[in-house]
């Protein structure tokens, strides 16, 4: 029996060793580098608890990272701290009278160009000089249609 006890005892400390922290969060690490959901978000370790904190793109990314996080050995349990980013605002278009007033005045200055706007949607016809083009797409863009349907002739 004296020479079973050191021989238990050894047994009961390996047995009783699980997954440290530190590996834990080296594998969490290398983890986030194969996993894009866990992109800019921080995780800490402690006794096998790991708690996820940042920010989210959205559901979906954050309830994949949970599971990536959870399927890693030795993870308990994981306390989800983080947050999920608001939706972007939406785009703004500007309404047809009023935009097809602003393109109007935009488009002036460019000789042999015709404008019309259809449901935020700015159509360009006739011919502009090459050097002159950029101006114009810009000024255009500023004033936000729905889309820009260019079918100028370059001169």
């Amino acid at each position: 029996m004296a020479r079973l006890l050191p021989v238990l005892i050894i047994s009961i400390g390996f047995v009783s060793c699980g997954v440290k922290d530190a590996d834990i969060q080296t594998a969490i690490t290398e983890k986030a580098a194969t996993t894009p959901e866990l992109a800019g978000i921080n995780a800490s370790v402690d006794k096998g608890v790991v708690t996820l904190t940042g920010e989210f793109k959205d559901g979906a990314s954050k309830t994949a990272a949970e599971e990536a996080v959870k399927s890693i050995k030795g993870v308990k349990s994981v306390v989800d701290n983080a947050s999920i980013a608001p939706p972007p605002p939406p785009v703004v278009i500007n309404p047809d009278d009023q935009l097809s007033k602003s393109v109007a005045d935009a488009a002036k200055g460019f000789s042999g160009v015709s404008t019309s706007v259809t449901d935020g949607v700015v159509t360009l016809t006739g011919t502009i000089k090459r050097s002159e083009l950029p101006r114009l797409m810009k000024a255009i863009n500023t004033l936000k249609p729905k889309k820009i349907d260019n079918k100028l002739t370059i001169k």
